[in-house]
C-alpha cells in the first residue's frame, strides 16, 4: 500500500511513518477519493465540494440533538461530535467531512476561561493583554486532547473512504479573541498591542500557534486526511501588518503538522490582499473567500496552487436559478487552478434551506470535470 500511495504523489515513505497503521491515508481508504485528489493537485471523476459550517444549525437534526446542550459540551463530547460531524455527509453528499468543533476548544482544553454565549459568541472570563498575563498562561497538555481524539475516530471509522478534514483557528484570530475578550468588529487592542508592546504580542502569538498546532496534529494522528486553518479576522489587517506580526505564527502552527504530509488549506475571510502571503506561510492549498474571483486569486498566487472556494452564502437564498448561474461562474473560474474544490466563499448561514445545499451538491457533481 505504501508504494500505491506514493505512486500517486499523495505520501512519501517517511510520512506515512508518522501516520498511525489505522489512519486513512495508511490503509489506502481515503487517498484517492475526489477530494483528496484535488487537495494534492490531481484531477478526479467529479469537482469535489464541501461547505464551511455545514454541520451546524441549518440542520434540523443538529437542533435536535443539541437541544439543552451547550456548544463547548457538544465539542467535547466524542459521540455528539463525531454524530455532527457525520449529519451532512450523509444529508448532502458532500465529499468531506469537516471536524466538529470550535476555534476555542484548544485554549479551553488548556485551561483558559473561555465559554460561547448565545447571539454574541466566544467570551473570556478575563482577557489576556499584558506580558506577566501571557506568560502566566497554561499549556495545553497533550492528554487533554484525548476527547478530540477519539471523536476524531469515531467519525472516521463511519465515513470509510469519504476523508475528514480537520480544523483549528489560526493564532491570529485566537490571539485577538484573547485580547478582545470577545468578539470584535475592529480588532483594534490585538492591532495596537503588535506595535506598541511587540514582545506580549510576540508571546501570545507563540502560545496560540502552539495551541493550534497541537489541536491539528491530534486530529490528524486520529485519523484526519487534511486540515483547515481558519483566519477569521487576518483580514482586519495590512499586508505589512501580517507579514511582520502575523506570519511567522501561522506558519509554526502549519508547520507542526508538516511531517504528516496531509494537505493543509489556510482560509480567511476579507484576505485577497494577503492570499500571497498566506500561501508563503505553508498553506498546500488556498481558500478565497466570496469577495475575490478564482481567476484574479490565481493570478495573484503566481499559478499552480490548488484553490478552494468560492460561491457566495448569499446566493444560497436567492433562488434557484441565480444561484445555478454563479455557481457555474465560480466552475468556471476555478478551472484556472490546477485543481480546484467547491466551497462556500465563507460559512453556511444558519437560515439556509438544507434542499438547496443538497440540491447544489447534485448539480456541482454532474457537472463536467476540470479542465474537461
Amino acid at each position: 500500500m505504501t508504494s500505491s500511495l506514493r505512486q500517486r504523489n499523495l505520501l512519501t515513505d517517511e510520512q506515512l511513518k508518522h501516520l498511525p497503521a489505522h489512519h486513512p491515508l495508511r490503509a489506502g481508504g481515503t487517498a484517492d477519493s475526489p477530494m483528496m485528489r484535488a487537495l494534492t493537485g490531481r484531477q478526479s471523476a467529479h469537482r469535489p465540494v464541501w461547505f464551511m459550517r455545514q454541520a451546524g444549525r441549518s440542520l434540523p437534526e443538529y437542533l435536535k440533538v443539541r437541544e439543552g446542550v451547550p456548544m463547548l459540551d457538544a465539542c467535547l463530547t466524542p459521540s455528539l461530535a463525531a454524530e455532527i460531524t457525520l449529519q451532512p455527509v450523509r444529508r448532502h453528499n458532500v465529499d468531506a467531512g469537516i471536524f466538529f468543533s470550535d476555534i476555542v476548544i484548544p485554549m479551553k482544553l488548556a485551561g483558559v476561561g473561555v465559554d460561547i454565549v448565545p447571539g454574541r459568541g466566544p467570551v473570556l472570563d478575563t482577557p489576556v493583554r499584558t506580558l506577566e498575563e501571557i506568560k502566566n498562561l497554561p499549556e495545553l497538555e497533550d492528554s487533554a486532547l484525548d476527547p478530540i481524539r477519539e471523536a476524531v475516530e469515531l467519525t472516521v471509522k463511519e465515513l470509510g473512504d469519504t476523508p475528514l478534514i480537520g480544523f483549528a483557528g489560526a493564532p491570529f484570530t485566537v490571539a485577538a479573541y484573547m485580547v478582545e475578550g470577545g468578539p470584535s468588529r475592529d480588532h483594534l487592542r490585538p492591532r495596537t498591542m503588535m506595535h506598541a508592546e511587540p514582545e506580549a504580542w510576540e508571546a501570545l502569538g507563540q502560545w496560540a500557534a502552539r495551541t493550534s498546532g497541537q489541536f491539528l496534529r491530534a486530529q490528524i494522528e486520529a485519523g484526519a486526511s487534511a486540515v483547515q486553518l481558519f483566519d477569521s479576522w487576518a483580514g482586519s489587517l495590512s499586508e505589512a501588518d501580517y507579514r511582520r506580526f502575523v506570519q511567522k505564527h501561522s506558519a509554526d502552527a502549519l508547520a507542526m503538522v508538516e511531517e504528516f504530509g496531509v494537505p493543509r488549506i489556510h482560509f480567511g475571510t476579507s484576505t485577497a490582499e494577503l492570499l500571497g502571503a498566506m500561501h508563503e506561510a505553508g498553506a498546500d492549498v488556498v481558500g478565497v473567500d466570496y469577495r475575490l474571483s478564482l481567476t484574479e486569486a490565481e493570478q495573484r498566487l503566481g499559478g499552480g496552487i490548488p484553490l478552494q472556494g468560492n460561491i457566495d452564502p448569499a446566493l444560497l437564498a436567492s433562488g434557484w436559478d441565480a444561484l445555478r448561474e454563479h455557481t457555474d461562474q465560480v466552475l468556471a473560474a476555478g478551472n484556472s487552478a490546477p485543481t480546484h474544490v467547491v466551497n462556500l466563499g465563507h460559512g453556511v448561514p444558519p437560515s439556509t434551506d438544507p434542499a438547496v445545499l443538497t440540491r447544489l451538491v447534485e448539480y456541482i457533481h454532474t457537472q463536467t470535470t476540470q479542465h474537461e
